[in-house]
């Protein structure tokens, strides 16, 4: 905690007496709604995290490394792109935020974040699924991935469509939770 005196905070609703009876002044935050943007981008994070390991692991066998790999690379493969994804979440949604956002968030401005996010996510995807595949090389997609042509690229319909489910889902628990008058997360 960080010890402020009292004059400082007089007529405040964050100071408080501690029950050390120590006599100092004791900052607390009084309302929770005041930082719920950060409990909602903690459970953004959170929940993209464990969603977006279940989808790497899930469309695996689209990727050529699924004939190819042993478990060892099978397993670092997942997890080097959750790891990418958890970033890529961050930024899209932190990015969503400052073009789309409001100081109220996630209470007002949830659905244009939201599209913000979305767009920017498919958007990066797209691009990123290109420059690894076709000009890097650095992954192949197996026969079995459904990809959309266009404009001379090939990009794979499963990054595509995890870039639409995985955001929704995970701004859908923010949605739900708030409804519910639940924490978001327990802090």
């Amino acid at each position: 905690m960080i010890e402020i005196k009292a004059h400082q905070l007089r007529g405040s609703s964050l100071a408080r007496k501690p029950s050390n009876g120590s006599g100092a002044t004791m900052f607390r935050d009084a309302d929770p709604e005041r930082f719920a943007w950060l409990a909602a981008f903690r459970t953004y994070l959170g929940a993209s995290a464990a969603l977006n390991l279940a989808w790497e692991a899930l469309q695996l066998p689209l990727y050529a490394i699924w004939q190819t790999g042993n478990a060892r690379e099978l397993a670092f493969a997942v997890a080097h792109c959750t790891l990418g994804d958890v970033l890529i979440a961050l930024s899209t949604l932190s990015l969503g935020l400052v073009i789309a956002g409001h100081g109220e968030w996630p209470r007002r401005q949830q659905l244009l974040v939201a599209i913000v996010a979305i767009i920017l996510g498919v958007a990066y995807t797209v691009y990123s699924e290109h420059l690894n595949v076709a000009i890097r090389q650095s992954w192949a997609y197996a026969d079995r991935m459904p990809v959309i042509r266009g404009f001379g690229w090939q990009i794979g319909v499963s990054p595509i469509l995890q870039w639409m489910v995985v955001p929704t889902l995970a701004l859908w628990i923010i949605a739900r939770r708030q409804r519910r008058g639940q924490p978001t997360p327990p802090q």
